[in-house]
């Protein structure tokens, strides 16, 4: 059964297509690179799937099933995740805080409740752990590289124990070894048995982790193959132009 896949989705505002009959699929533990130029529709493909706002048409299946995003917390409720560019994370906050933000464990005494920071530090430290990361509960976002703040992000996704995972540009903007430390993460990921959907237009970065890719150009999937059977240079060809479909 497949995991995920998208049949047909097309979204129009008043006269302008952002989407015409836009198809993916995706199956548990495989990592999907879907690249494009800007303006390509990605952006808008990602809001669709995160429950920003609806397809003008066309169909989610998830595990066999229609499903329909009404909301952000729709698609969350139904294991769909979202690592933005921007990641959302409050600096002045310790790791473990941004994790659970909005989701705070809890505690009573008596007819009062209080944040169980106890609780919150444990189980950030679990996720932390299992990806392998040298992010700490208790240090402040402020004080983060690149790549400890994406840890903190893909930390938060793991809180709803999410089937997919769709990440914006996680390695815009960082270093080197910081890019190589968000590529490590995915793969964690991947072998976890979680989906990830890798937005980026960094190609070295999707041929290392990737073992599907979708090319998009004017709102339109113009290539859908395993990463074994395409080339960078077929690829930037497809992203510009030059190469029609693939």
């Amino acid at each position: 059964m497949r995991l995920f896949e998208l049949r047909g989705i097309s979204k129009h505002f008043g006269a302008i297509q952002a989407l015409n009959g836009v198809d993916l699929k995706i199956d548990a533990g495989e990592v999907l690179g879907l690249m494009g130029d800007n303006g390509a529709g990605k952006s808008t493909l990602i809001k669709i799937l995160a429950g920003n706002f609806p397809p003008s048409g066309g169909e989610i299946w998830l595990k066999g099933e229609k499903v329909e995003f009404h909301s952000p917390v729709d698609a969350r409720r139904k294991g769909v995740e979202v690592v933005y560019q921007d990641l959302a994370l409050c600096d002045n906050l310790t790791a473990a805080e941004n994790v659970f933000l909005g989701r705070e464990a809890k505690r009573k005494f008596g007819p009062f409740q209080f944040v169980h920071y106890a609780e919150m530090f444990r189980v950030a430290a679990r996720h932390f752990a299992e990806l392998k990361s040298e992010t700490r509960p208790r240090d402040l976002v402020k004080q983060m590289s690149g790549g400890q703040r994406q840890a903190v992000a893909i930390a938060r996704t793991r809180l709803s124990d999410p089937d997919i995972v769709l990440m914006d540009e996680p390695t815009a903007a960082i270093s080197v070894r910081q890019v190589a430390e968000v590529l490590d993460l995915i793969r964690r990921l991947r072998d976890q048995g979680i989906a990830v959907i890798l937005i980026s237009h960094r190609m070295p970065d999707v041929f290392a982790v990737s073992d599907h890719l979708s090319v998009m150009r004017r709102g339109r999937v113009v290539a859908d193959k395993p990463i074994s059977q395409t080339s960078p240079e077929e690829v930037t060809g497809l992203i510009t132009g030059a190469i029609e479909t693939a």
